[in-house]
């Protein structure tokens, strides 16, 4: 009863945030900070070899014009699509939609990374890039962060598959973890109608390491739930970056989501936790990942459901929602007083 209390009233407190808050209340980013990219790329060993991993960091070139620094967010994309169009897509006469620059205007230093298979990284090795192959791309990457930001945690953010490879690094290494979002994530796969489709397919999906995509799956990933949810000329513009980095991605992840969850043990996972859920996300019923926040140690945690969202909240038209709800958790203070 008392884990059951405990969750009705964080997760009752999240669902009021979301669905009160004014459209003025989101943070107006100064449109005229300038904010720049660079390219990095992390090493990450696998036995003999060196795997080649792409990384893109974002932020002002005026630190002091930002005002306070916040913090190092790295951003985790999810199974069918690269790092850069998810976290930095361009849309003339639409800045907002690049995730990157918004934060980087608030004071963060952003980062994303392609995992393995995926955009700009290798792809050369006969896997099918599961999530704890993602897990294992994401220690070389914040590895590499913290030697280029002297900094030993990061903030990190994941999306769909995405937030299981964040989870399950932060499970493995929480030393390296100092907030954790986890978007669209899933934990038993109960409930979920998307996965069940996804299921009569899971032989395809075993019988080869990839597998292709076009502008007709993209599209899906925005109107599968519930369509309307996003603005399609932007999903357009979003094909358009995805496809232009990849005409086939991994399978890995499909088949981990379809197969093998859960992935996360939440008893283990002690980081502080943002879970965010769309309204009609059909990744993860909201009792799936209710019976997983109530599991979570750390009393820093917050479960925050999106309405007028389905799966992708950052390409969503409420994605300033999205925004507010992931800066608002990044830049928490710490607890002076935690009661021991």
């Amino acid at each position: 009863m008392g884990a059951r209390r405990e969750f009705l009233l964080a997760g009752a407190a999240g669902l009021a945030a979301a669905a009160l808050l004014p459209r003025e209340a989101v943070a107006q980013v100064p449109a005229t900070s300038e904010v720049v990219g660079t390219e990095h790329w992390a090493a990450k060993r696998v036995g003999g070899e060196s795997i080649r991993l792409f990384l893109w960091r974002k932020r002002l070139r005026d630190p002091a014009a930002g005002g306070p620094r916040r913090g190092t967010i790295l951003f985790v994309h999810g199974s069918s699509v690269s790092a850069t169009p998810v976290f930095d897509l361009r849309v003339p006469g639409k800045p907002e939609y690049s995730v990157m620059d918004w934060f980087a205007r608030l004071g963060y230093d952003t980062w994303c990374v392609d995992c393995e298979g995926y955009g700009r990284s290798d792809k050369h090795r006969p896997i099918n890039a599961d999530v704890a192959t993602g897990a294992d791309d994401l220690a070389a990457a914040t590895e590499y962060i913290a030697k280029m930001v002297a900094e030993p945690r990061v903030l990190l953010y994941g999306a769909s598959s995405g937030a299981l490879r964040v989870a399950l690094f932060a499970q493995r290494q929480p030393e390296r973890v100092k907030r954790l979002a986890l978007d669209a994530f899933v934990w038993t796969g109960e409930g979920s109608p998307t996965l069940a489709e996804r299921k009569k397919r899971l032989d395809q999906f075993r019988a080869s390491n990839r597998r292709p995509i076009d502008r007709k799956l993209v599209h899906s990933i925005f109107t599968r739930d519930h369509p309307g949810t996003s603005d399609l000329t932007v999903v357009d513009a979003f094909a358009d970056q995805v496809l232009a980095l990849d005409t086939t991605v991994p399978t890995g992840t499909y088949i981990d989501m379809s197969a093998n969850l859960p992935l996360v043990d939440p008893e283990k996972l002690r980081v502080p936790t943002l879970i965010m859920r769309g309204q009609w996300d059909g990744i993860a019923s909201f009792q799936d990942l209710a019976n997983f926040f109530a599991k979570l140690p750390n009393p820093d945690k917050q479960f925050a459901v999106m309405p007028g969202i389905a799966h992708t909240s950052f390409r969503a038209k409420n994605w300033q929602l999205a925004y507010h709800l992931v800066d608002s958790f990044f830049a928490q203070p710490t607890p002076v007083y935690t009661g021991n």
